[in-house]
């Protein structure tokens, strides 16, 4: 159970930056001056993405819990 925690927060601490754009946002933004809106379209892009993910986990983890607290 250590090494699962272990894992979790390294997952979570040490992660990629990537850059992702619509082919129409990417035209748009690139011909702005200073990229500030740009990189808010990428944080928006991630947030929006990562939501489903820590949803379904948490939803899989008390799935868990629960299916273990049955069990005994």
């Amino acid at each position: 159970m250590k090494t699962k925690i272990i894992f979790l927060l390294f997952l979570l601490f040490f992660y990629l930056e990537s850059n992702a754009q619509c082919a129409m946002c990417r035209a748009v933004l690139e011909s702005e001056e200073g990229q500030t809106a740009a990189k808010g379209i990428n944080d928006g892009i991630v947030y929006l993405m990562a939501i489903p993910y820590i949803l379904i986990g948490g939803i899989g983890f008390f799935i868990y819990k629960k299916y273990k607290t049955l069990k005994k």
